[in-house]
Parts: C-alpha cells; structure tokens; sequence
C-alpha cells in the first residue's frame, strides 16, 4: 500500500536538518525523552518527582519503537538534528492522519541542547511546508498545555490558531491544566507563505 507517508523526507533548513532517524539519533534520543522539561510539557509525566531520575538509555521497546518509524506508512517522524553539530537534538511528527479529511496532528520535542537557537522554529515551519506543498493535507492540528506558553507563541508565528480548550486535560502536581487546541489551514499556510511556506517579509 502506498500512501503520503511512504516516503520519508529529508528536509534541510538553514539550522535544521529533518531525517528519519538513523542509530546515532535514536541514542540521542534517550537523554532527550530523559529530559524533567520534556516529560513536563508533553504531559508524561504526572508529578514533578517523576521529571527526574529517568534513565537517558532506552528500553527495548522504546529503541524498537525509534527502529520501526520508517516502517509506519500513516505517519511521518524525523529526528530534529542541529546541522551545526550533526547530533539529533529532538523530533517532529506527523500523526493521526485522517485520509478523508486531509487532516493529521502535530507535534515536536526538543531537549536542552536544541532550545534558545530557533531550531524549533524552522523544524515547524519546514514540516507544515512539506504536509502542505508536498502531501496534500488541509489541516495540520495540535495541542498545547496552559504551563507551555513558549510552545504555542511559536506555533502561532508558525500560522497555528487557537480553536478552543480542553478543560483540565491534565493533571500535574495535584493541578489541572487545561490544553489549548490548534490548527493551520493550507490556505492561511498559503496566504503568509510564497506559496513554499516561506514567510513574506
């Protein structure tokens, strides 16, 4: 079966370089999913306790589920390398793809030595370029807790706009968090693009 996610892109940015993830990268990938403010802001963790102590070496299903990605046909997930230092800092993914609405979901991670450069940034940018102007989606959507304000200021210059709120999503620390809802439409994707997703101005 062929779909748009048979094929697995490299997608180079000036700071970013987007691949499906080879043996190097999914080692680098332990200490990043180790990380306290990764398990925090993508809600896998459910108290700060559980933030620390974790180990930054894989376990056998977590390696085997980095070895198979290439494998999945309706998904895309690239490793987010720093092209100044060729090491995997993170990942992006294309997920929950609903063929008939042209739709799938969104998300990214990145570990302390990809922060505060714009790596981020460009790897969400270079992501809606390619579900937009190479796989023919329509609707690119995510979800961002209230306590990850960072996140969705970079999701919104990226063209994502607020739709809504799931109350109390999450509870973290004994606290509810509610989750913003997001979305991008190739058509707003287009009208602040060139048309190659390359912001005017």
């Amino acid at each position: 079966m062929t779909t748009p996610f048979s094929v697995k892109p490299t997608l180079v940015g000036e700071r970013v370089v987007l691949r499906p993830f080879t043996p190097g990268d999914i080692d680098a990938m332990g200490p990043v999913l180790a990380d306290p403010d990764v398990l925090r802001l993508t809600g896998s963790a459910h108290t700060t306790a559980d933030t620390v102590g974790r180990s930054p070496t894989h376990d056998g299903a977590t390696r085997h589920w980095y070895e198979t990605r290439a494998d999945q046909l309706d998904r895309l997930d690239l490793a987010v390398v720093d092209r100044a230092t060729d090491r995997c800092v993170g990942e992006v993914v294309l997920n929950d793809w609903e063929p008939e609405n042209e739709s799938c979901g969104f998300r990214i991670l990145v570990g302390p030595a990809g922060r505060d450069r714009g790596l981020g940034s460009e790897a969400t940018a270079l992501v809606l370029r390619h579900a937009f102007a190479h796989l023919g989606l329509y609707r690119v959507e995510l979800g961002v807790y209230a306590f990850n304000p960072r996140a969705r200021a970079v999701y919104e210059r990226a063209g994502f706009v607020p739709e809504g709120v799931r109350r109390a999503a999450l509870l973290f620390d004994g606290e509810r968090v509610d989750e913003a809802t997001m979305a991008v439409l190739r058509p707003e994707w287009l009208a602040r693009s060139r048309g190659d997703g390359t912001p005017v101005g």
